[in-house]
């Protein structure tokens, strides 16, 4: 398990925050039905909460990316994945504020993508961690797991780059190695409303903790 250092100081976790909450899977898993779901969940409840996605295709970095993914573009591989990191990194000062005045975030994609579509790709897993570390860690990944080809059977695969069964499955073993305490795995081959009331258990326990002084801390770092 990859060690986690606090941001904070002093009386460490003394600070109510919002909590960042991350949701991965599979292309076609069902990320962003859930994740606007749980907006309207967590909003009716009074939560300040804000859906992010990565990559944020509106910045200068994410509409290279866009391109990229609807094949309008050729990069090399290496490129590429460092582009979706500096995207990552492009709102990370904004990440950290909005979760220190309370905000809540739920983020449609983050870092475990970025690792296990390039590791994919035949990179090492190492070298795509590398730009990584130093973002925030999530609170909880929500990771809704379903086979590729389930996936393939829902309405709009294969309109972008990697919506092809085989890489998809490629995907689905490097995400297995991410895993960390942080990661709750919800089955998402079961109905819409039952993965729905699983994520929200999940999501209030963190957002409870958060609320409680949980101190922020940062992705894959060594101390």
């Amino acid at each position: 398990m990859e060690k986690k250092s606090m941001l904070s100081s002093g009386l460490s976790g003394a600070e109510p925050r919002g909590a960042l909450i991350v949701v991965e899977g599979l292309d076609r898993s069902g990320k962003s039905t859930q994740c606007a779901k749980l907006l309207s969940f967590l909003e009716g409840l009074g939560h300040p909460t804000e859906l992010w996605r990565f990559p944020d295709r509106e910045t200068s970095v994410g509409q290279m990316i866009s391109a990229y993914l609807s094949n309008k573009s050729q990069l090399d591989d290496h490129t590429i994945h460092l582009l979706f990191s500096a995207n990552r990194w492009e709102k990370r000062s904004l990440m950290e504020e909005k979760l220190k005045t309370g905000t809540t975030l739920i983020v449609d994609r983050y870092s475990y993508s970025g690792v296990a579509f390039s590791s994919a790709k035949g990179l090492g897993v190492d070298w795509c961690k590398a730009p990584e570390i130093g973002l925030l860690a999530p609170d909880s990944v929500l990771y809704l797991d379903i086979s590729p080809e389930r996936a393939a059977e829902r309405g709009g695969y294969g309109d972008e780059r990697y919506e092809r069964v085989e890489f998809q499955s490629k995907v689905a073993d490097f995400y297995q190695t991410l895993r960390d305490s942080s990661w709750k795995i919800i089955d998402a081959g079961e109905t819409m409303e039952e993965v729905e009331k699983k994520i929200q258990q999940v999501v209030l326990d963190q957002v409870k903790e958060c609320t409680s002084g949980k101190p922020l801390s940062l992705l894959w770092s060594s101390s």
